[in-house]
């Protein structure tokens, strides 16, 4: 029926080329319309989606069991000035910051959310205040006073206020000397309101990047969300100008070689600028969210619908001989490959549509849009593209020129590889069966070691070559990614509100003598890391047991006799009978004492440490130092612990993603499977040549994973989509060399023949399409993220795996299933299947 029905789109895409091309254009109109409506910014992930980690019910038993002030009363928002050749703290640099100051306090914006009580700290504030002599003065007097100051006025200034005494040192880089009128950089804390809502603080953030960014010298800049949201603006424009062209390049040289006929080469990059636009009109129609990982399916649909032009393409000059006509030719290649084309659709969509259920909205996103890619590119292909290369190919030849071109599985580059799987399997099908079986498994197995991140961060510098190429095609630097260095070079935090909070739970048996000597042994670990945040002066401000118990024995004698009691080893950490020390807290500081230590009832549930790391820190990182600090306090004697914050949690959902990955890789290749097995049952008479057919697939997952490991990719959130994604590649060769194969048995040839016009002839079209997908994603290695570069990794390991295994084993499989299960020897006539 299926088979019948493609026929027929066949037959009207042939024999009425105009109408369908008329009805094309219109349907081309209505489709890309959508594309006004697309949404672009990307969507986050729903809230209730994540979080059900044992990682995250911890963080839940913190919030219900411990009150917490850690959260400061003012969200302090800074702002960097920076002037290498020049001095931040003359006169006119101070003076500028001061206007600075007042041009963004007087917008609604940031008034709206500025605290009361010093909205603004700057050393131009501290100075300006000095030499007003009123440190009460409003901004406008301390400009004032400074104007009326002379130039070795304000240098006495400043060098009696910034002394080793100053508070206002925090302002300044850490290789700033005390008492010194010079420095190079300096940083203005802006308080906002911490109760304001993130709406309000991002208007008000916005203020202090534009008017940052319109300071002509020293150079102000801010590192906020408007920052960011620039610098994704800037990597996408470099990526249209260094990435994209080098990949359309690479894509119509493939082409060039592949049909060696240029209108071939407009005809089939039409059909794939159609199937882009459609992809993005139907999405825009749909409303569905297109965000940054949308550059994925965009490159993934556009490999496909060239895969699906050279099979249309080849096939119709295999049919075509010199002298024939142009529609029957058409008519029956297309009918010859559009069922191989249909079933490619499905079991790619499935695929593809397997990340459905995924609990992130931009991979949800990109799955539907891939696969409304790939059903357009199959409608397009069978449709359009054939009724444009009929009307093409015949006005051209009405004028004379000579439409006849040979296939490329016939070139004499490309016969000798195809040829050379179908030796092979004729003269060693079980060697090569048994050697991919083991080497599959072998691959299957390094899943487990992969090494699994949240994110890759990009941490080596561009590559000069890049950066010096002509023109438009230079990669630009990002100006934040330089700004962010310096900072995290120069400066040390000055407030709280650059801190990324952890906790480290420990429960059990909390009043075990030994107890809060792991716990402090782990805090000292942590604080060796050199990765927590520091306040100037002071250290890393843990919140903990044994700093409360410090605190509350300064104030309170009688607890403070108590704590020494219980420290036998004089290393000021308690180390016996801890639950008369914890009610003895309970009763001198009730509430600093719920604060790290949980009693219920009169027991003692747990202990738990505040770990404030540097803003700088990746998630990686803090997972692995508060694993690492939990490992220490962990014990065989009733004590466990848990490192919770956004590092741990990232990780451990990760993992979920990942199990779930794998979960969703497992159902997609069982339903690839059970599709093709009942496909070929009913249009082949075989369910086993179904079965033949989908093995490769598997191979080709386990080659993938095993390249992941030996090439150190590791499975982040988008690595582990596209995992799921090399089911909708891998299938697409199998498929087309298997129906090919079922067609040529079909028509009478023996096993050995059937293989060779199924490799040669199709297999012309998987060389094209694999190097035009490959090249296309290699370019990804251009891009200096380590993210994209795997990205391009994977997919080329996909995908070059899959032409290899097609190649060189599906035909050992192939010749083995003719010679046993099909039941008749492989070089007999065609088998009744």
């Amino acid at each position: 029926m299926i088979r019948t029905l493609l026929r027929r789109v066949a037959g009207v895409a042939t024999d009425h080329n105009r109408l369908v091309l008329v009805v094309g254009l219109v349907l081309t109109g209505a489709v890309v319309a959508g594309v006004g409506q697309l949404q672009m910014e990307s969507q986050p992930a729903d809230d209730d989606a994540l979080g059900d980690t044992e990682i995250a019910q911890k963080q839940a038993y913190i919030e219900q069991r411990y009150e917490d002030d850690t959260e400061s009363s003012a969200d302090t928002r800074p702002v960097y000035l920076r002037d290498d050749d020049g001095n931040v703290l003359s006169k006119t640099a101070l003076l500028e910051s001061l206007r600075y100051q007042r041009t963004v306090l007087q917008t609604e914006a940031v008034s709206a959310v500025a605290v009361d009580d010093r909205p603004v700290l700057g050393v131009s504030n501290v100075v300006a205040l000095r030499a007003a002599g009123d440190p009460t003065a409003s901004l406008d007097e301390q400009i004032a006073a400074l104007e009326d100051a002379s130039t070795d006025e304000v240098k006495a200034i400043v060098s009696e206020t910034l002394t080793e005494e100053s508070a206002a040192l925090a302002l300044l880089p850490q290789d700033y000397e005390p008492g010194s009128t010079e420095s190079a950089t300096r940083r203005i804390l802006f308080r906002f309101d911490a109760d304001a809502s993130d709406d309000a603080l991002a208007d008000a953030q916005r203020v202090l990047y534009e008017e940052a960014d319109d300071q002509p010298n020293p150079h102000y800049f801010t590192l906020g969300e408007h920052a960011i949201g620039d610098l994704n603006a800037q990597m996408q424009e470099n990526f249209v100008t260094l990435v994209v062209p080098v990949a359309l390049a690479i894509i119509l040289a493939v082409l060039a070689f592949a049909y060696r006929d240029v209108v071939d080469i407009v005809v089939g990059f039409t059909g794939v600028v159609l199937s882009v636009l459609w992809m993005f009109g139907i999405l825009g129609w749909l409303q569905i969210q297109a965000g940054n990982t949308m550059i994925i399916g965009v490159v993934l649909v556009v490999g496909l619908s060239v895969d699906y032009g050279l099979h249309v393409f080849t096939r119709y000059r295999e049919e075509r001989d010199a002298g024939d006509p142009i529609r029957a030719p058409m008519r029956r290649s297309l009918s010859a490959v559009a069922v191989a084309l249909a079933l490619v659709t499905v079991t790619t969509a499935l695929g593809f549509l397997s990340n459905a259920a995924n609990e992130l909205a931009s991979i949800r996103n990109l799955a539907f849009a891939i696969t409304l890619g790939v059903v357009s590119s199959f409608v397009i292909f069978v449709t359009v593209v054939p009724a444009l290369k009929v009307t093409i190919d015949g006005a051209l030849e009405y004028v004379g020129l000579d439409r006849t071109n040979r296939p490329l599985g016939q070139t004499r580059f490309a016969k000798p590889l195809l040829a050379s799987g179908v030796t092979l399997a004729k003269r060693a099908a079980p060697v090569v069966i048994v050697v991919a079986l083991i080497a599959g498994s072998v691959g299957a197995a390094a899943w487990t070691q992969l090494d699994r991140q949240a994110f890759q961060q990009q941490t080596d510098e561009t590559a000069e070559w890049k950066q010096n190429l002509p023109g438009p095609l230079a990669w630009e630097v990002p100006e934040l990614r330089e700004d962010a260095d310096f900072v995290t070079e120069h400066y040390r935090n000055a407030d709280d509100s650059n801190r990324r909070v952890s906790n480290l739970l420990v429960e059990g048996d909390v009043t075990a003598d030994h107890t809060l000597e792991r716990v402090h042994e782990a805090k000292t670990h942590l604080a060796d890391t050199g990765a927590l945040f520091e306040r100037p002066g002071e250290g890393v401000p843990f919140q903990s047991p044994v700093a409360v118990m410090e605190q509350v024995a300064a104030n309170v004698d009688e607890f403070a006799a108590t704590l020494a009691d219980a420290d036998t080893d004089g290393d000021g950490v308690p180390d016996r009978d801890l639950e008369t020390v914890y009610d003895e807290l309970y009763a001198a500081a009730p509430e600093q004492a719920s604060e790290v230590v949980e009693r219920t009832d009169g027991d003692y549930q747990s202990l738990r440490v505040v770990v404030p790391f540097d803003r700088t820190t990746t998630y990686d990182v803090q997972n692995d130092h508060m694993r690492a600090a939990a490992g220490i306090v962990d014990d065989a004697d009733g004590l466990s612990a848990t490192g919770v914050g956004q590092g741990t949690l990232t990780t451990a959902e990760l993992s979920t993603i990942a199990d779930g990955v794998l979960q969703t890789l497992l159902v997609a290749l069982t339903a690839v499977v059970l599709l093709l097995v009942v496909v070929y049952r009913l249009a082949e008479g075989s369910a086993s040549l179904g079965f033949v057919t989908a093995f490769p697939v598997l191979l080709v997952t386990a080659f993938v994973v095993g390249g992941m490991y030996v090439l150190d990719v590791p499975l982040t959130l988008l690595t582990a989509l596209l995992m799921s994604l090399v089911v909708g590649l891998g299938i697409d060769y199998s498929v087309h060399v298997s129906d090919r194969f079922a067609h040529e048995r079909r028509a009478g040839r023996d096993t050995v023949d059937a293989l060779r016009e199924a490799l040669v002839g199709t297999g012309g079209a998987l060389l094209g399409s694999t190097l035009t997908t490959t090249g296309a994603f290699a370019t990804f290695l251009l891009l200096p993220h380590p993210q994209f570069q795997s990205l391009g990794v994977l997919v080329v390991l996909a995908l070059a795996t899959s032409f290899v295994v097609t190649v060189y084993v599906l035909p050992s499989f192939l010749y083995a299933w003719s010679k046993y299960a099909a039941g008749q020897p492989a070089e007999w006539g065609p088998a009744d299947v």
